[in-house]
This record gives C-alpha cells, sequence and structure tokens, in this order.
C-alpha cells in the first residue's frame, strides 16, 4: 500500500513539471512584434542620409547586405530606437534598390530603399556624342588645375614597372609639374631634375570606373627616343594577390615608343593573350603627324567585343568567345582609364634613350566617356 501511494505522488509531480514545462514552451514560441515608422526610404543620386524610428516588443536589430547602404542603429536593448541610413552616391545611369531588415525575436520586418540613377550631363553641342550613347563624363581640361575628384595620381619609384626608369610623383617635385592644366590642354611633362626623371600617371575615377562604353581622348604625342606615351584602362578594386595581372584584364587604347614615332598600337593582355607568352591581341598602324598634332584615340568595348579606332578608322577588333573563360575575357567588370608618359623600359628604352629629347611632353586635349542609353 506504501508502494502504491509513493507511486501516485511522483506521478502527480511528473505531471505537474509537464504542465509547467508546457507553459514555459508556450511562452517562448510567442513572437515579438517590430515595426518601424516607414517602409521605404527614396534618396536622389548624390545620396544622403535618413532617420527613421523602431517600435518593437523586446531587443531588435537592424541590417543591410548592401555595400552603398550603412545602417546606424540606437535604442536596440529597448523596445523603441531609431535606425539611421546612410546612402553613398550612385555614380551608375541605373536606379538602384536594397532592403534594409529588422528583427527581433522571430519576427521580421523591411525597409526598402530606393536611389535614383546618375542624371546625363548636359552635353556641349561641340561634342559629339555617338548614336544611342551619352556622355557620362568628361574632362575638356578647361580649367587651370587638374581636378583631383576627378583624378588621382600615381606615387611610384623607378623601375615599378616594366623596368621604366621615371619616378611618378603626386603633381609636382620640387615645384616641377609633371601634370598641370593650361590653355584648354592637360599637360603631362616628363624631366630630369637632380640627376632623376620624373613623369606622371594619373587615374580617372579609380574607386568607380565604367563597365562597356565609348572611351575618347584627343592627344598630341611626345617626341624622343625613350618616351612610352599610353591611353589605357585597368580593372577597378582589383585584388593582385588574388586576380594577377595579366588575368585581371588590360586595355591597351592607344600606346607609342619614341624610337619608332608615330606608329600607335592598340593590344589586350589577359591570361590567354598576353605579351608575356607572345599571345597578345595588338594592331600597329602609321599615325601620321601624330607627334606634330592631335588625333583621337577611341575605345568602343561591349559585351560582345572590344574595338579601338584612330580618327575614326578602325585598328584593333576583339570578340568576345562567349565562353564565359576569364581567361579570354576578363571584361566584364568595371574598368578605368590611365594617361601617362614613361621612359625608357623594357619598350619604350629597347633601343635605348636619349635625354636629350628631355623635357618631353604628352598634350591631351579631352578625355571623354559615353555610355548606352
Amino acid at each position: 500500500m506504501k508502494v502504491h501511494i509513493k507511486s501516485a505522488i511522483s506521478f502527480l509531480l511528473l505531471a505537474t513539471g509537464l504542465i509547467a514545462c508546457g507553459s514555459d514552451s508556450k511562452n517562448n514560441d510567442t513572437p515579438s512584434t517590430i515595426t518601424p515608422s516607414v517602409t521605404a526610404l527614396t534618396f536622389g543620386s548624390d545620396g544622403g542620409t535618413e532617420t527613421f524610428t523602431v517600435n518593437a516588443g523586446g531587443e531588435w536589430d537592424a541590417i543591410c547586405a548592401e555595400s552603398w547602404v550603412k545602417v546606424s542603429k540606437t535604442g536596440t536593448l529597448s523596445t523603441n530606437g531609431s535606425v539611421s541610413v546612410t546612402v553613398d552616391a550612385n555614380t551608375a545611369r541605373k536606379e538602384r534598390t536594397a532592403a534594409i531588415t529588422l528583427l527581433s525575436g522571430t519576427s521580421r520586418a523591411s525597409v526598402t530603399v530606393t536611389q535614383a540613377a546618375k542624371a546625363a550631363q548636359p552635353v556641349d553641342p561641340t561634342i559629339d556624342v555617338p548614336d544611342g550613347y551619352e556622355l557620362v563624363w568628361n574632362d575638356e581640361f578647361n580649367g587651370t588645375e587638374l581636378s583631383r575628384t576627378d583624378w588621382t595620381h600615381e606615387v611610384q619609384g623607378p623601375g615599378w614597372v616594366n623596368n621604366e626608369l621615371q619616378t611618378y610623383v603626386n603633381g609636382s617635385f620640387d615645384g616641377l609639374p609633371v601634370t598641370e592644366v593650361k590653355g584648354g590642354s592637360l599637360f603631362i611633362n616628363c624631366f630630369k631634375h637632380a640627376g632623376n626623371i620624373y613623369s606622371g600617371r594619373i587615374y580617372a575615377h579609380v574607386s568607380e570606373g565604367w563597365c562597356y562604353g565609348i572611351f575618347e581622348a584627343r592627344i598630341k604625342l611626345p617626341k624622343g627616343k625613350g618616351t612610352w606615351p599610353a591611353f589605357w584602362m585597368m580593372p577597378v578594386n582589383n585584388d593582385f594577390a588574388a586576380n594577377p595581372w595579366p588575368r585581371c584584364g588590360e586595355i591597351d587604347i592607344m600606346e607609342e615608343v619614341g624610337y619608332n614615332p608615330n606608329y600607335t598600337s592598340s593590344s589586350i593582355h589577359c591570361e590567354s593573350y598576353n605579351h608575356v607568352m607572345g599571345t597578345q591581341k595588338t594592331a600597329e598602324r602609321l599615325t601620321q603627324g601624330a607627334q606634330d598634332d592631335f588625333h583621337v584615340y577611341r575605345l568602343e568595348w561591349t559585351e560582345d567585343y572590344i574595338r579601338t579606332y584612330v580618327d575614326g578608322t578602325l585598328l584593333l577588333s576583339f570578340s568576345n568567345d562567349g565562353k564565359g573563360n576569364v581567361s579570354t575575357w576578363p571584361f566584364t567588370r568595371a574598368f578605368y582609364p590611365i594617361l601617362n608618359l614613361a621612359w625608357g623600359g623594357d619598350w619604350g628604352g629597347a633601343q635605348g634613350v636619349d635625354e636629350s629629347a628631355l623635357p618631353a611632353v604628352m598634350e591631351v586635349d579631352y578625355v571623354r566617356v559615353f555610355q548606352k542609353k
């Protein structure tokens, strides 16, 4: 009889415990709530900052996966707080959207962020815009100094690439400019000073660049054996450790070496086609008077092909093989334009250099970028 009483008591205690556990489980499954004061935010192409409030049933958080949207939160440990949203400028011609996800317990809410596309620039009636394209950026060099917003100087010592002899500096050295804007032109100067050679290498919109489009510059080339001027492009934000040259891709719109005056060339470089292997895709032609007058050098780059022109006449044509192979077509991301005047090096100095040609000057009338509407 005592055994039966103990069993009954044990059963009652167990049943009571089960009821209590069932009650706790039900409470844990009850979702919290989270409600933002807005469901959508709209920004202009210049970006900016907006703030909204949050009401939640408990602790909460807010996240966004897009790097161009920055989220700052206050009051996440209480039931009321706010979210400050900062959006970067949109340099593309397309509207973009993102979602900010709000979390509290098992509840979710979303705030949509929409940003307008960058507006088309007013077009100077003297600028010839290709059919189906619009002007998205240009520098006519009509001011008195190079724009530090649009252009970035490379700073490197001799031998940095291609065994070249010059030192690239940030605008000037010892008061002597390697780049200067005057009379409606950009001048890239290469000179000898205190036993060293100095010159300029500049990048346009190095952190954004453009993917596909028409890239054009009107240039008068320098004279002298040892000069190596170039107008070319490299990929934006490339990690050269993970994606080294030439796998990353390179587009040379115009190059010339002073020992072969007025012969201008265009090339593309990638893993399968590059000058190290002797497989680069190159075209060269005499551009009569290239060192005495201006000529227009143009790249037309689409998903299907890369073509270069000199004064409107086709020079190089390279087609996408359509295989989706980065080794033969890495040209699927944004690249930025480069202007530089090198001295000597593997190609520019292949037949020696003549320092009596210094100072040498590369003069640029304009640089323009067009993209399809």
